[in-house]
């Protein structure tokens, strides 16, 4: 099975975690256009972590990158959930239950349903199992 397809960039941002980061890193891809689709933040002794899905992800890389900011990307996938009470529990099971371990994860739910981004340690054996469970994962193109 080609599973790359299914294979989404996250830029991930590495910034100290102090007022205005986020400003400035939103301002430099709205500069270029390119928009932010998804993203979190994390933080941990006095350093966050921006992880983002963006529409542009090689030229966001490139704009942060020049204006000083440690950039990189990381392999994610998204699975279209049921949004309704139990949708996590049953991707959530299906990793599980394939020994698959969840790194990290954020969600986002909207008019067209909820979707879970997914950094998971074995990328391919997880698309597999997402998509012999009847689960439907998004295809990267859907970011671009």
């Amino acid at each position: 099975m080609d599973t790359k397809k299914y294979v989404i960039k996250q830029i991930s941002i590495f910034s100290e975690n102090r007022p205005g980061r986020l400003a400035s890193v939103a301002h430099a891809l709205g500069e270029e256009n390119i928009n932010i689709l998804a993203f979190s933040i994390a933080e941990a002794n006095g350093f966050g972590v921006i992880r983002a899905l963006v529409d542009y992800p090689e030229k966001a890389y490139e704009k942060l990158s020049s204006l000083g900011f440690n950039v990189a990307f990381t392999d994610v996938i998204a699975v279209q959930m049921k949004d309704h009470p139990g949708g996590l529990f049953e991707i959530a099971k299906v990793l599980g239950d394939a020994n698959i371990n969840i790194e990290y994860s954020y969600a986002y739910s909207g008019k067209k349903g909820a979707v879970l981004i997914l950094r998971v340690d074995h990328v391919d054996i997880a698309i597999e199992k997402i998509l012999s469970s009847g689960a439907t994962l998004l295809e990267h193109s859907v970011f671009h």
